[in-house]
């Protein structure tokens, strides 16, 4: 009942009224693609042209962007939008079946789907953003099916890292694997070797899907994460609040080869195994 949770809700609710009306839209077709053809800059606007002369390998490097639970791929028409306008040059937006039982089976389909786009671009390494259970789905496929080797940051915006006991008022096989404590959830805070993958994970403490909201936050030793936590932003809003536009699209603006940023200050992040603490730089 802050005035920031109220201005929260109120975004959040024009959101979900918006994106009912998007979400017939996100249904057509089982994948989508913004792409820049070539490397010409003269057309391009300044924001576009200048992260392309900045760093054209950071500009060109795909993104893949994957919705949660029952949802489909316009969760991401601002995110999308505003990733374009800041000069990257491929976004790849993927639909999987809202009829989905199983998060294992899920990932693996999705690296199928980040191998695909590897093998089209030339590009070893890219970039997913997981909204929801997309970004478990990604978490799992990054640190059990060794999709670390293609994914060089994960970006998870509101997912269930710790689960959800929102996930006990329904029975079904995806909710029980999405409960805290359950076997997946014992599975994912298993030890993971050499990592490489980068993890950036926004959480929210208006969020009313995660219960309780620090189960969005990802704490496992093994893996280099970044915290953002958010006041007064709802689940559905995460995709489109201009801070997380802002802030992922300066992450994936730096690259280096080790997962890591170049620039210090952007999204600072430790190096892996470090003892003690938080991130440097996290605000959760």
């Amino acid at each position: 009942m802050t005035p920031t949770g109220l201005a929260g809700a109120a975004v959040e609710a024009t959101w979900m009224g918006l994106h009912l009306g998007l979400y017939p839209l996100g249904l057509l077709g089982s994948r989508a693609s913004d792409r820049r053809s070539g490397y010409r800059l003269e057309h391009l606007p300044p924001t576009q042209r200048g992260l392309a002369i900045q760093d054209v390998e950071a500009a060109e490097t795909p993104i893949l962007l994957v919705h949660g639970m029952v949802d489909n791929r316009s969760i991401f028409t601002v995110l999308r939008r505003g990733l374009v306008r800041r000069g990257f040059g491929r976004i790849e937006t993927i639909n999987y079946s809202i009829l989905t039982g199983d998060v294992r089976a899920a990932a693996a389909d999705l690296g199928a789907e980040v191998e695909r786009i590897v093998e089209e671009t030339g590009y070893e390494r890219i970039h997913v953003i997981g909204h929801s259970m997309g970004g478990l789905i990604a978490r799992y496929y990054v640190t059990r099916l060794g999709g670390d080797q293609h994914v060089h940051t994960l970006v998870t915006l509101g997912t269930p890292h710790q689960g959800s006991y929102l996930a006990y008022t329904w029975n079904n096989t995806l909710t029980r694997q999405l409960r805290p404590g359950s076997a997946l959830m014992e599975e994912l805070a298993g030890p993971v070797a050499d990592c490489r993958t980068r993890f950036i994970v926004y959480w929210s403490d208006l969020d009313q899907v995660v219960v309780p909201q620090r189960n969005a936050r990802l704490d496992h030793e093994d893996l280099d994460v970044h915290h953002v936590g958010l006041q007064g932003v709802g689940h559905m809003s995460l995709p489109i609040i201009r801070s997380v536009v802002h802030g992922i699209s300066t992450a994936l603006a730096h690259l280096d080869t080790t997962g890591a940023t170049v620039t210090r200050g952007v999204s600072p992040l430790r190096g892996r195994r470090a003892s003690g603490g938080r991130p440097a730089g996290s605000s959760g």
